[in-house]
């Protein structure tokens, strides 16, 4: 782990976040082991000019790990990897690595259509199951960001705005820069905002900003399609807006309606009072905060609405205006009027 003593350099500026992001890929890949190859493959993936850049020490790591799989199985033996990463590596090898298709980006309108093929492989987690609630018991059985082999991907790990906090890779990234902020880990908190933590996100944008103009950080309610009953946030840097960031619709001064419940809010206090609200009505949303403030996105529970068949789930990313999709028919004909309509699906009844 890297520690608070390099906090300056990492994020002091765009370049240097993206160099710290990229170096520390090409380190755990020297590392060995599925988990690790499978993290640095989807990061590589979502980046041409990255993938291009470690193409080679990728091939030669998949070549070693297939020849160690294929050598333990023949001989009807065991290997010590998790059975989701060997679930994932064996899908990567029914195709060969070369037909891995690396991310590709379009916009359909007024929003952001992508084609991710490494991360139609991941397990689904929490995700996929019916909520009824949007607070449940931490469970230290459960997956969760203490788990020994989870602190192998970490980016960073120290103290900011007065909060302790880590910066782990996501394994399986849909934005540019993709990392998941974890603070007060071992204090073991459920996915359940708190007011302390609101104020700590608002504090940490407003403080790294300035230097890192394309800073987001957004988050995932339970029942909201976050995966992981772990206190985290997503923290992620990319110079173009999402489309809920677009001055067209209302919540941003404009015209258009947007296909869900949006607002927008300018301060801390009023954000928090909004989210407090959802809180005591049970009532499921996504965030992102920026640097102009923070998005509020109330909508219904997974398992209340029909999910688009090209979608394995509407987490914060499709309801600030990016569809993930996992094969290249429904990548090309995606198009605007389907996403309005799909997206109006999660949007909560009128009283």
């Amino acid at each position: 782990m890297q520690n608070n003593h390099n906090q300056v350099e990492l994020f002091s500026s765009s370049p240097a976040f993206r160099q710290s992001f990229e170096t520390g890929l090409a380190r755990l890949l020297e590392q060995g082991g599925l988990n690790l190859f499978i993290l640095v493959a989807a990061n590589a993936s979502f980046d041409q000019s990255l993938y291009a850049c470690l193409r080679d020490r990728l091939g030669n790591t998949y070549r070693g790990l297939l020849a160690n799989l294929q050598e333990a199985y023949a001989q009807g033996g065991s290997v010590n990897e998790t059975d989701d990463d060997l679930l994932v590596f064996l899908k990567m090898a029914a195709i060969g690595l070369d037909a891995l298709a690396l991310t590709e980006l379009r916009q359909a309108g007024s929003w952001e259509v992508q084609f991710n093929h490494l991360r139609s492989f991941r397990p689904m987690r929490n995700s996929q199951r019916p909520m009824t609630s949007i607070r449940e018991p931490f469970d230290p059985q459960g997956f969760n960001f203490n788990k020994p082999f989870i602190q192998q991907e970490s980016l960073w790990s120290g103290t900011l705005c007065g909060q302790v906090f880590d910066l782990y890779y996501n394994k399986y990234p849909f934005v540019d820069q993709h990392c998941l902020l974890v603070p007060a880990r071992e204090e073991c908190l459920p996915q359940y905002h708190i007011d302390d933590m609101h104020a700590f996100v608002w504090s940490l944008m407003q403080m790294l900003s300035p230097a890192l103009p394309g800073l987001h950080i957004a988050y995932n309610a339970l029942g909201a399609f976050a995966s992981v009953n772990h206190l985290h946030f997503q923290l992620f840097v990319r110079d173009q807006a999402l489309p809920v960031e677009s001055e067209n619709w209302v919540h941003n001064g404009g015209r258009d309606s947007y296909p869900v419940d949006c607002s927008c809010y300018e301060e801390p206090t009023s954000a928090w009072q909004a989210i407090e609200q959802l809180h005591n009505s049970n009532q499921a949303y996504n965030l992102l905060y920026t640097p102009r403030g923070m998005y509020c996105m109330p909508r219904k529970k997974q398992g209340e609405f029909q999910l688009a068949a090209w979608s394995n789930g509407f987490s914060w990313y499709e309801l600030c205006g990016g569809m993930i999709t996992f094969n290249r028919q429904d990548y090309a004909s995606l198009q605007a009027d389907q996403i309005c309509a799909d997206l109006s699906l999660a949007r909560l009844e009128e009283a």
